[in-house]
């Protein structure tokens, strides 16, 4: 996934252009989940998908009528709230989700992948994880059950989080009711857990980056290597050691994760003494990272 938005921003497609993209391939892997996964397996999850579980059970509605009248609703409730932005960068997941999972339903043995529940189950939380990461990545919503967490945190300053989690696991328990054994639930809360760590690590990915604080005699050979051979940015704090009370310049630079090997060794080079922390940063702006660097 991170490849992919390496590759449209350097064909330098306009922003909207390549936030759609992101969108429409986000839903259409999520729609791929459910359909090659989740509903052949029997497997029960939350969201707008395990709602329309639900409804199919209780009511006899597709799951793809059920997704899409729920998003209806959903994705007006948050454009009268939130405002027509919102609804924009709504709109493509609400009508779209659905109609993959309708098309992706047609393809013969679409769910004939496994019937190896955990199999299934870690396939589609992989997947559904990553699907989301891609469309909230794009900045816009997923829609369905994401829009009333983002209701309550506007009104009630609820976080989005514990709603989510809340509607997720009453979710559960509604199709505990017709789940065929204890497993299934097991399984559905494994698939939650599974979908939101892949998709804090989808959010997050390529814009992590690494902040090095270099404490040493010799920080002024060390800020300059940084300059010159790193070509990247450093500020000087001013530091006292705590035995000895020396008044040193700390160097705080931030690299990313290829650099740090290269970092270590320039600093190794000009003093082996030198006190060095290590930190990860999920995201970094300003020149050299969201802006183009002066120079070069």
């Amino acid at each position: 996934m991170g490849k992919a938005v390496f590759w449209m921003k350097q064909f330098k497609l306009p922003r909207r252009l390549r936030n759609l993209l992101l969108v429409l391939a986000g839903n259409a892997l999520y729609a791929l989940a459910v359909d090659m996964f989740v509903l052949p397996c029997g497997l029960i999850t939350g969201g707008t998908t395990g709602l329309a579980l639900i409804g199919q059970h209780w009511l006899g509605i597709s799951i793809s009528t059920f997704v899409m009248i729920s998003n209806v609703i959903m994705f007006i409730l948050g454009a009268a709230v939130m405002g027509r932005w919102f609804a924009f960068n709504t709109a493509v997941s609400t009508f779209c989700y659905p109609i993959f999972l309708e098309l992706f339903s047609w393809i013969p043995g679409i769910g004939d992948m496994t019937r190896d529940p955990m199999l299934a189950t870690v396939f589609a939380g992989v997947m559904i994880g990553a699907a989301i990461g891609l469309v909230i990545g794009a900045g816009a919503s997923s829609g369905g059950m994401d829009i009333p967490p983002i209701v309550a945190n506007k009104f009630w300053g609820v976080p989005i989080s514990v709603v989510m989690y809340g509607l997720d696991f009453a979710i559960l328990i509604g199709q505990m009711f017709f789940a065929e054994n204890r497993e299934q639930i097991l399984y559905g809360i494994l698939l939650v857990l599974l979908y939101t760590i892949v998709l804090d690590k989808v959010v997050l990915m390529g814009h992590s980056k690494i902040q090095v604080k270099i404490l040493s005699e010799k920080s002024d050979e060390i800020r300059q290597l940084i300059l010159k051979v790193l070509d990247r940015g450093c500020t000087l704090l001013h530091a006292q050691t705590g035995y000895a009370r020396n008044e040193w310049d700390m160097v705080l630079t931030v690299i990313t994760n290829r650099e740090l090997a290269k970092l270590n060794h320039l600093v190794q080079e000009v003093d082996p003494q030198a006190f060095i922390i290590i930190d990860s940063v999920n995201e970094v702006h300003g020149r050299g990272f969201t802006l183009r660097k002066q120079y070069k």
